[in-house]
């Protein structure tokens, strides 16, 4: 099994891409206050990394997951929060069309800056074998994961003897198990923990 650790050596980054899914839709967005959720870290990262590298870009992406469709100019509270933690306007690419993993590596790649990386990919820990997966085959190299939003180390951490009170984790852990299996049937990736696109 391929460990993503936290913190690898990175060596003059062209790009951060921070994906999506920060961001709290359930609550009715009222336009003032940012709503995140437990994958805030994502961005959190994102500002420390061009913080420690101010040559590199920050490309996120990450569309609003919805049933029906987003308005035109509808407010992007991902990108939003970069701003506001103080990510200038110029170091600043926003992919606002995906609504999936796969999705986001392709349409990514297409507004990344030329160059051969290396590529920052930021997202949360349980997230990342099936990211650094899509990446790959969607043609991206020299790819460096930088894990972050850990929940636990095995499945019996996370659930432990109190099940009422992690059936949240224990959703989050299923379903992305569900997202690797389909995304290994449907080859959008060629295996359950890449060991990365290089």
């Amino acid at each position: 099994m391929k460990d993503y650790t936290a913190n690898p050596t990175i060596t003059q980054p062209e790009v951060v891409l921070v994906l999506g899914g920060a961001e709290d839709i359930a609550p009715k967005y009222p336009g003032s206050v940012a709503q995140l959720n437990d994958a805030a870290d994502r961005l959190i990262v994102a500002m420390q990394l061009s913080r420690r590298f101010p040559e590199a870009v920050v490309l996120y992406s990450g569309g609003k997951v919805a049933l029906t469709p987003v308005a035109e100019g509808a407010f992007e509270v991902g990108p939003d929060m970069l701003r506001q933690l103080g990510l200038s306007e110029d170091r600043l690419i926003v992919e606002g069309r995906s609504r999936s993993s796969a999705e986001n590596a392709t349409l990514s790649r297409t507004m990344a800056p030329d160059g051969n990386g290396p590529w920052i990919l930021v997202t949360s820990a349980f997230h990342m074998p099936r990211a650094v997966g899509s990446f790959c085959a969607a043609g991206w190299r020299n790819l460096v994961p930088n894990p972050t939003d850990y929940r636990g180390s095995t499945i019996r951490d996370q659930i432990g003897w109190n099940l009422a009170e992690n059936l949240t984790d224990l959703n989050t852990w299923v379903k992305e198990w569900v997202g690797r299996l389909a995304y290994r049937v449907t080859g959008r990736t060629e295996a359950f923990f890449p060991g990365g696109c290089r």
